[in-house]
């Protein structure tokens, strides 16, 4: 029996990309930048993909820069690259839970309400 568990704080890299589905799922990606516990490392990035009801709490409040923590599973997706012929892979997080963290005066700053400071964002 092996674990497949992920647990992770961060600054959302970007806005959420959301797709609707006609079968009524909905699906976010984003990315998720960590930083480690020196400030003069460049920070961990990480691809989320989330489904169903957090994908829909990821599109409506995570924006660039919200403090977000998750939990989720490790997956690797793999295709082959049309051009080259080549098979490709990407390490992705697949988020169970999504959590949205950091106080009201950081939400607003990320929705647009002024921007966040140089040591809230870690690019």
């Amino acid at each position: 029996m092996g674990v497949n568990s992920i647990t992770l704080v961060g600054r959302a890299g970007r806005d959420p990309e959301v797709r609707y589905f006609e079968s009524g799922s909905v699906v976010a990606n984003l990315t998720l930048a960590v930083n480690r516990r020196s400030r003069d490392d460049e920070p961990d990035w990480f691809n989320l993909e989330i489904w169903g009801k957090q994908a829909q709490v990821a599109a409506d409040y995570v924006r660039k820069g919200a403090l977000v923590g998750i939990i989720g599973s490790f997956k690797l997706d793999r295709w082959t690259d049309r051009a080259s012929g080549e098979e490709r892979t990407k390490p992705v997080i697949r988020v169970d839970r999504l959590e949205l963290l950091g106080s009201k005066r950081d939400a607003e700053a990320v929705m647009g309400g002024g921007a966040p400071s140089e040591e809230e964002v870690p690019f």
